[in-house]
């Protein structure tokens, strides 16, 4: 095992697409969606473990997740958990983690995750994740990956390949970078070949990094150049207590993968999905005979069609004549809600907060 390679699981986010079953003192990647027994969190860290050592696996969060991490993941050591004091988008806690890592080792390389993915190929997963190890740590270069469409979705961006890179299967340059499409546009970037579901999954060295926030993103790199002494002792977290609430909101991709010249896509093959809202849950789930999911719960579906239910605790559901429907109760909140519809279910959750309060959501 590579004793410079790290990993930085991203796990800090709310999951409000995923209400009521995620809520904001327990998001999704804290939740066992599957009924493994292990929550999207600890199968993203049990996928990489074999490839890194848990001394260098790196979790960033929020601060109010803190005590939930440490019931789920006990080995990981308390310096191994970045806790941001307010919620920023991935750019700044990229380069808050990048910075942390080059302070304790120069050579670093790493891979970044996010925290609640699904990955059923998990060998392709591993290998892939080593291939592009090898390639970064060859030159100055920041590889995503890219993941073989199985279909037109909608929901995810878009990566454009360009030329292949001689010597390193799969990897090419990355032509350009396209947002979530609609279905018409989705269906030509399929039928082109060219184009792969980007998967925010990123690997290079902590080096070439903190260049590229440098280059392309000077005001992120100007908050945590401020204390530059601070990374990788203790009083690191004073430091960051006080300037991260001061960083801008910005994704990685806006702040540096679309803007860099030095950017690479390695196309795989991995059973993926970003779980990113009911639906994908859905697709990713085991259907019975009428196309209904069941999410660890008891459940007698009447004429019910293609139909999830997600159930806390110990209750029966019994519903009838349900199809395409979103069936989901978790403590105080219960959403009966159509599946075509769920991208208004941030707006619903807005509705909740600002009727019922902060208990609700």
């Amino acid at each position: 095992m590579n004793p410079h390679r790290y990993c930085v699981v991203m796990c800090g986010g709310v999951g409000t697409r995923f209400w009521p079953f995620s809520r904001s003192g327990m998001p999704k990647q804290f939740l066992d969606f599957f009924g493994t027994g292990r929550s999207l969190l600890q199968l993203t860290v049990d996928r990489i473990r074999p490839i890194v050592d848990p001394s260098r696996i790196i979790l960033v969060t929020n601060s109010a997740y803190e005590s939930i991490i440490r019931e789920q993941l006990p080995d990981i050591k308390e310096s191994n958990i970045l806790l941001e004091p307010a919620r920023r988008n991935t750019a700044p806690c990229i380069c808050w983690a990048a910075k942390h890592i080059y302070a304790l080792d120069p050579e670093a390389s790493i891979v970044t995750l996010p925290s609640d993915h699904l990955i059923l190929k998990e060998d392709a997963f591993r290998r892939t994740l080593e291939e592009g190890f090898d390639f970064v740590e060859k030159g100055d270069r920041l590889l995503t990956l890219g993941i073989k469409p199985t279909g037109p979705a909608t929901g995810y961006g878009y990566i454009q390949r360009g030329a292949p890179v001689e010597d390193f299967a799969g990897i090419c340059k990355v032509k350009s970078f396209t947002e979530k499409p609609n279905l018409e546009m989705a269906k030509v970037f399929i039928s082109t070949g060219e184009f792969f579901w980007n998967a925010g999954i990123f690997l290079w060295t902590a080096e070439n990094i903190l260049k590229a926030f440098e280059k392309y993103d000077p005001e992120t790199a100007a908050v945590f150049n401020a204390g530059a002494g601070a990374f990788g002792t203790p009083s690191e977290m004073d430091f960051i207590n006080k300037v991260f609430p001061n960083t801008p909101s910005i994704s990685i991709d806006y702040a540096i993968m679309e803007k860099a010249d030095n950017v690479y896509v390695k196309t795989a093959d991995l059973g993926w999905s970003d779980l990113g809202s009911w639906k994908a849950l859905y697709e990713a789930s085991p259907h019975n005979s009428e196309g209904n999911v069941t999410q660890n719960c008891k459940v007698l579906p009447y004429d019910c069609k293609d139909t999830i239910f997600a159930v806390s605790g110990d209750k029966i559901v019994v519903a009838a004549g349900l199809e395409n429907y979103i069936v989901a109760e978790n403590d105080n909140a219960l959403l009966i809600y159509p599946i075509d519809e769920e991208q208004r279910i941030r707006n619903i959750v807005n509705d909740v907060r600002t009727r019922f309060g902060e208990d609700y959501v």
